[in-house]
């Protein structure tokens, strides 16, 4: 899964000095900020950063030294207020994010097609009744599309979960059982940890957005806060705690990835180092606590609020509508487009919102800070309900657009027979290999020829149209999402239990006690699949059995049907759509081609040289297509993809007609 975090309100106590405690201002934790921010950014520009996503687990423990410690020093002096300690969150939190809010809701009105502007409404919603990471939780999923501006609001919302209770936790604690809150901090952070690494086996989507399975981050900050670790006191051990602090942060950024089982335990190290940074600047200095302290590094901390808050809707905006440049998703031209303008945004935003409502003579009084939120916030939540309830308000746009639009949220269950031909866990909760009905997937039919189709979710997609073309031949299908059907799946972090069942099923099983006239082989291939690949076909070889292989599918960097909205509210100017569409498949394409004809001596069936390459029907000629000359309709007003890669029921039988008229099947 590779879902970003925010900052979020760690920034509430920071910047300022306090007057009622002894917190200073500490510069290098700014720096520590920025270094956070810029990780977050640097993973959704395409970059190296591959693991950039722990930023935001540095900002929780960032968080819970500075609110831990403003909170337990006002203890301490008997002048905490609850009241008090809620004003300043508003102040810091509400002003950016509200502004922030309203422009995304105006950009939805201007370039969200319905299907997306009904979600955004949702999150926004979400957003201001801190639930997003639940609503996020439950919508995560393999062909949910990337276009929610308001992703990254889940953490503010973990955050926001975690700071109704904490507080008052700490006050019981500390009227009551003063003498035992080291244990009992210690005692929460070990629990809540040992959960989190237990939980992430289990659901992984579920240790991500859930706010006690994340609260062991912020725990850290308080407990370093409160120096219930040793302190740091010489030169030399200050430099080697902050290098350690550094590199625990800097190489997880670039060896984790979206596969990673993330928290849990892999988030131990950048929390870790993050509380070695800030714990060995609290005594002196260290050669990296002056790099992080240097005036550049501590404005992008400075900011990193308001970045964070701005750079993902630009980005999102950008990738699905293009509004800062034409350029493709993932190429330089894109990625500095959305920093610089992000950057603008962010200073823009601290400068005229942020530090107008928490200093400065323009500081309102209470109840007008009070009263202005709760107008921004009615505001706000009623334009979210109009999108909802108006189902993302389409009469903005002409009928062919809207006619379009209806793919966008596209039903591939009766298509793909889900969850119960087609596993997926990530679409369906519980869908495992226990739902795989053999009786219905694998049913033998002795009049007919027995063909058994494989794959991941592009074999799935092969299923509508060979079934419907090909009434001649008894279709199986044992299909799984986000895995391939090779022999030896991946160990370690990488596997998965449902696809290693399915594997060792279908080869060590199915295929040694049953007939089958040929094996369809399909998935979405890269060029580092195609040892994996060789091997499994070589075995099936060995096996007498007749193997088929389809190649790479039409791809695009972001959903067609989006595009092709797109495209119709611009007369047809298909220069976009080019500019989308992806090289990669074609590339590998080429080297399987000539794999499986030089080497591996199998049919291969090549969905470029058919759908591309060929002339199709009038009707479908006579469609948009692309400079390569793939089509982008399978019919009038029903796109071939529903997504970025994946083809619709209609296309799935358009491209079957052509196999068919090739004689490549049976």
């Amino acid at each position: 899964m590779l879902v970003p975090g925010t900052p979020g309100a760690t920034q509430l106590e920071g910047g300022v000095a306090q007057n009622r405690t002894s917190i200073t201002y500490r510069p290098d934790v700014d720096g520590l900020r920025a270094l956070a921010v810029l990780l977050v950014v640097f993973e959704h520009l395409h970059t190296s950063v591959t693991g950039g996503y722990i930023g935001v687990d540095v900002f929780f423990v960032i968080s819970g030294y500075l609110i831990s410690s403003v909170i337990l020093s006002e203890m301490s002096a008997g002048v905490f207020s609850i009241t008090r300690f809620y004003e300043r969150r508003i102040r810091r939190i509400f002003p950016a994010l509200l502004v922030m809010l309203l422009g995304s809701a105006a950009l939805t009105l201007i370039c969200f097609i319905p299907s997306e502007a009904d979600s955004f409404g949702r999150s926004l919603l979400a957003a201001l009744f801190s639930s997003s990471n639940f609503l996020f939780w439950h919508r995560a999923g393999y062909f949910e599309t990337q276009n929610a501006p308001l992703l990254h609001t889940w953490s503010l919302a973990v955050e926001e979960q975690f700071y109704i209770l904490f507080p008052i936790f700490l006050v019981v604690l500390h009227r009551w059982y003063p003498n035992r809150l080291r244990a009992a901090i210690w005692s929460l952070t070990v629990l809540t940890f040992a959960l989190a690494c237990f939980w992430v086996r289990r659901d992984a989507t579920a240790a991500f957005f859930f706010a006690p399975l994340r609260a062991w981050e912020l725990l850290i900050g308080t407990i370093i806060s409160q120096h219930y670790v040793p302190a740091i006191n010489r030169n030399w051990q200050r430099n080697l705690a902050a290098i350690a602090g550094l590199l625990l942060i800097l190489i997880p950024s670039v060896v984790y990835t979206a596969r990673t089982h993330f928290p849990g335990l892999a988030a131990l190290p950048p929390c870790v180092g993050a509380a070695l940074l800030i714990t060995a600047g609290e005594k002196g200095h260290s050669t990296v606590g002056r790099v992080l302290a240097w005036r550049p590094v501590v404005f992008i901390g400075l900011i990193s609020y308001s970045l964070y808050l701005w750079r993902w809707p630009i980005l999102v905006f950008q990738q699905s509508s293009y509004i800062l440049t034409s350029a493709p998703a993932g190429s330089g031209t894109a990625g500095v487009a959305v920093f610089a303008v992000s950057l603008a945004a962010g200073t823009l935003s601290w400068l005229f919102v942020e530090t107008p409502f928490r200093t400065g003579r323009f500081r309102p009084a209470r109840r007008v800070l009070f009263a202005c939120t709760g107008v921004a916030f009615a505001l706000i939540a009623a334009v979210g309900a109009l999108l909802v309830t108006s189902k993302g308000y389409p009469s903005r746009f002409p009928s062919e657009a809207l006619a379009i639009d209806r793919y966008s949220k596209y039903d591939v269950t009766r298509a793909y027979r889900k969850d119960v031909c087609f596993i997926d866990p990530a679409t369906s909760a519980g869908s495992n290999f226990v739902n795989f009905n053999k009786a219905v997937c694998l049913a033998e039919d002795r009049t007919r020829k027995q063909y058994l189709l494989i794959g991941d979710s592009h074999a799935a997609h092969l299923y509508p149209g060979l079934r419907t073309v090909f009434p001649e031949l008894n279709i199986s299908q044992a299909t799984t999402g986000g895995c391939k059907a090779f022999l030896t799946q991946p160990k370690g972090k990488e596997a998965h239990a449902y696809c290693k069942d399915m594997w060792n099923y279908i080869y060590r099983d199915y295929l040694v006690h049953h007939h089958v006239d040929a094996v369809l082989i399909s998935g979405q291939w890269y060029d580092a699949d195609l040892p994996e690949l060789g091997h499994t076909i070589h075995w099936m070889q060995q096996q007498g059995i007749n193997v088929i292989l389809f190649g790479p599918g039409i791809e695009f960097d972001t959903t067609l049907p989006r595009l092709l909205f797109t495209v119709s509210l611009l007369d047809r100017k298909a220069a976009l759509i080019d500019s989308h569409s992806s090289t990669k498949p074609m590339q590998t394409e080429e080297k399987l081609a000539a794999l499986a004809r030089n080497q591996w001596k199998i049919r291969y069936i090549s969905v470029y040289e058919n759908l591309c390459a060929r002339n199709l029907s009038e009707e479908s000629a006579a469609l948009l297509r692309t400079r390569s000359g793939c089509p982008l309709y399978a019919a009038r007003g029903v796109p071939l993809l529903f997504d970025a890669h994946h083809l619709t029921a209609d296309g799935s039988i358009l491209f079957a007609r052509t196999v068919r008229s090739l004689h490549q099947l049976p």
